[in-house]
């Protein structure tokens, strides 16, 4: 069964967000925990907990449908042992705020050398800021988003994400989310279905499905192998209609959330639709 959904607000408590799902019609989603451009954050309370898991079991949302995503200005392969440091410490906030609202993945981007450091030593550098997170707390699972390779961001080739996770000590609570705009951008075809093919049996061969555990749908207004992150509504961009087709009839994408961060949230309820009506029982 394929799980569909989008990254909803979670404005005026977390709760909220799992309501905002439900009005998409959606079988899974994304949220932030907490505000994504601010380093710190007020504890999520017992009443703000309660509620969160409360409505969850009301719309029969699990754990395996929900994709939080941490903040934007984490940085785990950060050049700097200042920077570096202070983004351990709210990645692990991070994991330990899902782990206190019963979630079991917590989406991330890799990491960035900012020019200063070379490839091989930022994403050691990430493995082991992951490491040290997930010593120190327990229960979800770290969920590598591959990206476009835009600036000095590392996780646009497979290759760096086999890197990382052959680095991570817990290899049952590592996995990968991929983006379709992040990978066409970075050079990964999926325009038709021999293109879908040839991407996923590499990602495959390279870092292997059993790794996947999410994924974002998006359609991209950049260009192929552009290394540049700009999303489209499905169908709308340079990617097409075909990939999410393909996907949607492909079984190998069973069971782990699907979500839509496209650029028209007044949509989203058609997009979603459409996904469903193209899933193979």
């Amino acid at each position: 069964m394929k799980f569909i959904g989008a990254h909803v607000s979670a404005a005026g408590g977390v709760d909220q967000a799992v309501l905002r799902a439900h009005e998409l019609d959606a079988t899974a989603f994304a949220l932030f925990t907490k505000n994504q451009r601010q380093w710190k954050a007020a504890d999520l309370s017992d009443e703000d907990i309660d509620k969160f898991r409360s409505t969850c079991e009301q719309y029969h949302f699990s754990p395996n449908q929900i994709l939080p995503h941490d903040s934007y200005l984490i940085n785990l392969g950060h050049p700097v042992a200042e920077a570096l440091e202070k983004s351990r410490l709210a990645f692990i906030d991070e994991l330990a705020r899902c782990q206190q609202l019963g979630l079991t993945l917590l989406n991330f981007h890799p990491g960035s050398h900012l020019k200063q450091i070379d490839e091989d030593q930022c994403l050691a550098t990430i493995a082991e800021s992951i490491n040290i997170a997930l010593e120190k707390t327990a229960g979800v699972t770290a969920v590598i988003e591959n990206t476009a390779g835009q600036g000095s961001n590392m996780g646009f080739r497979f290759e760096h994400l086999a890197t990382i996770i052959n680095g991570v000590e817990d290899k049952t609570r590592v996995g990968v989310c991929i983006d379709t705009c992040h990978a066409f951008a970075a050079g990964y075809d999926l325009r038709t279905e021999e293109a879908c093919e040839h991407t996923f049996t590499q990602f495959d061969d390279i870092v292997g499905f059993t790794y996947l555990r999410g994924m974002h749908l998006n359609d991209a207004k950049s260009e192929f192998n552009s290394r540049v992150d700009r999303h489209h509504s499905l169908g709308e961009g340079n990617i097409g209609q075909t990939a999410f087709a393909w996907i949607m009839a492909d079984k190998r994408f069973d069971n782990i959330p699907l979500i839509l961060e496209t650029v028209e949230p007044e949509i989203w309820p058609q997009e979603i639709a459409w996904l469903k009506s193209l899933e193979k029982n």
